[in-house]
């Protein structure tokens, strides 16, 4: 069974129980300023969770491509990626945990055939006055019986840190009006002996390999209120997430991930061109395959590698697939072998992802022009490195060692790794390295953190504003330089607005004061905005614009400035998006351009304040 099989199966599975199949939103979230990539399936659905009504209806299912860029450090063990499938199916105020359990045993056991003799369960153990999840635990022990298991045996109990969701972590960290609730999560034992260095007895949240999390259903059925309390929704959802990939893990009772039928042929098309075996090379090949895999399906998305955002994340992808490749061949190599790599992983994934083998080309160039740049930035660094010291590379002397601040100033400005550093020949204090290395990520991921936790929702009103204006923007410069001209991101924070496009040069500065006075004019005629759910098809041909069109459904949500979709002709701009919108543009105040800066070739980007 491969995986496109699974995802198949998964799908017309709900949509026999009345589900419909809603669109894999775009990696790089739609204008979002709130996360750099998509990192669940349930991401792109927050706003319906919360109680939107969307407009396929209460019972959903997808596949959801997903990027964890927190997890790059973690890649070189036999079951973490950064690039990942998750298929959801969710619940709006429809079905509950009666219906929810049963069909996920009945999909995993029957559909995917995994013996349930493998299979174990967590469910929520209570928290003050949240009882345990008595229901969720009596449907799993019908369920186990049923297959003549003893539930006794299968079913665990857990606390918040590990079976609660909610957007801000456990009860305690939720504010008041966010919802949350219990989750039980299925896992896959593969029967592996118990490694004691992760504690004297092993249980099924064990980290020594022997269990995998490959279901989790979450139900979102509790209120934080004004005084701390959790009360019941009237209307709870269900949200259901289930890793494609560790789903094949369990199906192939293969607990390698990079050993499927899906990864396989990429470590044997990486085996071939450095000429190694995948055994005693194995962290350097999951590095490769991991790292590459999630630089074609980023670069597909018209990310190009840079110092900042989604840009810096595809440059230290490239970069650390480059360094462990020459790990395997050796660092003068100049003939690596990125393109057969890249044309596995597109045949790997072109069946579920066909854009893949349509942006071959592009998606190939992007990363081999990186590869080259790298080479550059090599020569660069080492320059950088004897410049600050005369004496570095005087073997007799021995001194050929930098400070490990030096060394993290090379990693964090030139991309370079530890390992890379040390390739060219210098030597330096790893754990003072670590130790920073370490400070960064827990910044970084506090950052992370922080941006998944705001949601737009929950932003100032001057986002908002200026979350309006890059839709003024962007047709005030559609109208000056052509329809060829489009967004390719945007960032929106209460300081400032960000917005990307692709352009071939500088503008001038009489070209920035018409596009201000374009704007300025616009906000004072105080134009109307509005949203309406319409057919994706009519919003192509009124000429809405937006970022990733084809990843649209049948109906779409589109925002007018001025008009409506009865006279389009006399709105300014129509657009795909999520929002939200001022209601009026005079709302924006002003609109004032503060820098312009190139992305690289044909790229842009704008800064401008806004109120």
């Amino acid at each position: 069974m491969k995986a496109s099989d699974i995802i198949e199966k998964y799908i017309t599975f709900f949509e026999k129980r009345g589900h419909k199949r809603i669109a894999n939103s775009p990696l790089v979230p739609q204008n979002d300023p709130t996360t750099l990539f998509t990192s669940s399936g349930m991401q792109p659905l927050v706003p319906y969770l919360l109680g939107e009504e969307h407009p396929q209806g209460t019972r959903l299912v997808n596949v959801q491509n997903s990027f964890r860029a927190v997890d790059i450090d973690e890649i070189g063990d036999n079951r973490h990626t950064t690039l990942f499938r998750m298929l959801g199916n969710w619940s709006l105020g429809d079905y509950f945990k009666k219906e929810e359990l049963p069909w996920l045993f009945e999909f995993l056991t029957k559909e995917l055939k995994l013996d349930p003799k493998h299979l174990s369960v967590t469910v929520f153990d209570g928290y003050e006055d949240v009882p345990q999840d008595k229901e969720a635990v009596a449907i799993w022990k019908e369920l186990f019986k049923s297959v003549g298991l003893d539930p006794q045996e299968r079913i665990h109990y857990y606390g918040t840190d590990k079976n609660w969701w909610s957007r801000s972590g456990p009860p305690e960290k939720m504010p008041a009006g966010e919802p949350g609730g219990p989750s039980s999560e299925v896992f896959y034992d593969f029967g592996t002996q118990h490694d004691p260095k992760f504690g004297e007895k092993c249980h099924v949240n064990c980290d020594c390999g022997r269990y995998l999390e490959i279901a989790n259903s979450v139900f979102m059925q509790y209120r934080k209120e004004a005084d701390g309390s959790l009360k019941p929704l009237p209307k709870p959802n269900v949200d259901f997430g289930g890793g494609l990939e560790r789903l094949l893990l369990a199906v192939e009772h293969q607990p390698d991930v990079f050993q499927t039928s899906l990864l396989l042929p990429i470590i044997a098309a990486i085996e071939k061109n450095v000429d190694k075996h995948y055994k005693g090379n194995e962290r350097q090949m999951r590095i490769i395959t991991d790292h590459l895999i999630a630089a074609v399906f980023i670069s597909n998305e018209k990310i190009k590698p840079s110092k900042t955002d989604q840009g810096y994340i595809l440059r230290r992808l490239i970069r650390r697939a480059f360094d462990n490749i020459n790990i395997l061949r050796g660092i003068d190599d100049m003939n690596l072998p990125m393109k057969p790599i890249v044309e596995t992983i597109v045949e790997q994934y072109k069946e579920t992802d066909p854009l893949l083998e349509q942006n071959f080309e592009e998606i190939l160039n992007t990363i081999l022009e990186e590869t080259n740049n790298y080479r550059s930035t090599l020569s660069q660094a080492k320059k950088f490195i004897t410049k600050r010291y005369k004496h570095v590379g005087d073997e007799l002397m021995g001194m050929n060692e930098i400070s490990a601040a030096d060394a993290f100033i090379l990693y964090t400005t030139h991309g370079l790794s530890p390992t890379q550093i040390e390739s060219l020949g210098y030597t330096f204090d790893r754990q003072k390295f670590a130790e920073k290395m370490e400070a960064h990520q827990n910044l970084s991921k506090k950052g992370a953190e922080h941006k998944f936790r705001g949601g737009l929702a929950d932003h100032q009103e001057r986002t908002i504003m200026g979350h309006t204006a890059t839709h003024l923007l962007h047709q005030a410069l559609r109208d000056m330089f052509g329809k060829q001209l489009h967004q390719s991101g945007s960032n929106i924070t209460t300081e400032r607005l960000r917005f990307d496009f692709n352009f071939d040069r500088k503008l001038t500065d009489e070209e920035i004061l018409k596009l201000e006075e374009i704007v300025n004019q616009k906000i004072k005629e105080n134009l109307p905005v509005h949203f309406e759910m319409i057919p994706t098809s009519e919003a192509k041909k009124m000429g809405a614009i937006g970022l990733f069109e084809d990843t649209y459904q049948d109906t779409s949500k589109i925002y007018f400035i001025g008009g409506d979709s009865k006279h389009p002709e006399k709105a300014y701009s129509i657009e795909f998006c999520g929002g939200p919108h001022v209601e009026f543009t005079e709302k924006i105040k002003s609109f004032k351009i503060i820098k312009q800066e190139s992305l690289g070739k044909n790229m842009r980007r704008i800064y401008a304040i806004v109120g």
